[in-house]
């Protein structure tokens, strides 16, 4: 059967609110329907680094909080620590991080809890053999919740193309040694003459691998290629080197969100917001202009379908010529645009490849 993805726009009426459409979007969808009562339900959110401000509001994260408690199920909200050095990159500087972005209880309603611990070492290696890993490293936390619900952010990545469901659940619910094992592929390259010698880039590098002196040296055999470098540079003078393609680091995501979801069929479903889509992950201390219109909010049961319908949108969507787009913001392929050196389809083919979804489905609205 060709899997359902449940759309409503962001458009409404007066005496209308968003926040009643996501509900009613939630109950017409049926994705909570798997919950029975006392189960633990894992709600995989991004909190947002310090200092971005376009990721998910929390009053919508309540709202699937209370119909979770509504089916008898406990909802807390989990996301695993950074690889890089940021403000979430520990369970105290995320939890922190995560308050200070309104995600506290007494707003969504329900507890914190950081899937990987306090240090990232807290996690269950899942049996996936698939074609790079045998095993996957994913939060404990996350493991052992009875159900898992993604509440994604729709937006541009430097590493992927896009970022969506599969982003949110392979490479955020992957401890901090899964997350280098997804990232190890890939090595930054410096522009000895775009380098300034900031420094920035040093302060941020979780392996130590940078030093500056005239400009910035990376240690390739100290680097385990993050990319955090690549994103801190504000003077576009250091690029991620491809050490094989970035097919590779897509196919990993993919992988490891087969271990998140394993052993929860019939008991996850997924919510992606595709508003404030920024060119950039949310993992950056700030968000730039979004590439286009806030869109609308999507619900499904399969993975791929629901990243595929999202990426759909968009692409069919006006661009913004006011954002990073530019005189290419009528160009169909926005996230090629953005991000020219990756080809964002092959997260969904490979998805589809494997058995995790289908990159087919029909788009039912609701408005």
């Amino acid at each position: 059967m060709i899997p359902e993805v449940y759309f409503t726009s962001m458009k409404i009426n007066q005496g209308q609110s968003l926040l009643t459409k996501l509900e009613k979007l939630i109950n017409r969808s049926g994705i909570l329907k798997g919950i029975e009562k006392n189960d633990m339900v894992a709600l995989k959110v991004h909190f947002g680094e310090r200092g971005n401000l376009a990721y998910i509001r929390p009053q919508f994260v309540r709202r699937v909080v209370d119909q979770v408690k509504k089916r008898g199920g406990r909802p807390f909200l989990t996301d695993a620590n950074t690889l890089y050095v940021g403000s979430r990159s520990n369970a105290i500087d995320h939890l922190e991080t995560a308050i200070e972005n309104g995600f506290d209880y007494s707003v969504v309603g329900a507890p914190l809890v950081i899937a990987d611990g306090l240090n990232g070492k807290d996690y269950v290696s899942v049996p996936v053999n698939l074609k790079h890993f045998q095993e996957v490293k994913i939060g404990s936390a996350a493991v052992h919740a009875d159900a898992l619900i993604a509440v994604s952010h729709f937006k541009g990545h430097e590493a992927t193309g896009f970022g969506g469901t599969l982003k949110n659940l392979g490479m955020g619910l992957g401890s901090r040694a899964g997350k280098q094992q997804q990232h190890s592929d890939i090595l930054p390259q410096v522009n000895e003459e775009r380098c300034t010698a900031c420094g920035k880039c040093k302060n941020w590098c979780p392996a130590s691998a940078i030093t500056v002196a005239g400009f910035a040296r990376i240690d390739e055999k100290l680097c385990i290629g993050c990319g955090e470098c690549a994103v801190t540079c504000t003077f576009k003078a250091i690029a991620v080197n491809w050490k094989t393609t970035p097919d590779v680091i897509q196919e990993k995501i993919v992988e490891y969100t087969v271990g998140a979801l394993k052993g929860k069929e019939g008991k996850s479903g997924f919510i992606t917001f595709v508003n404030n889509v920024s060119p950039l992950c949310d993992c950056v201390s700030w968000n730039d202009v979004p590439i286009v219109q806030d869109i609308g909010i999507l619900i499904s049961q399969d993975p791929v379908a629901i990243d595929q319908a999202a990426v759909d949108l968009v692409n069919q969507a006006h661009g913004n010529p006011h954002s990073v787009l530019g005189e290419r913001h009528h160009e169909s392929d926005k996230f090629r645009v953005i991000h020219p050196e990756v080809d964002w389809s092959v997260q969904l083919e490979y998805g589809e490849k494997i058995g995790l979804g289908s990159r087919q489905y029909q788009l039912i609205t609701m408005d």
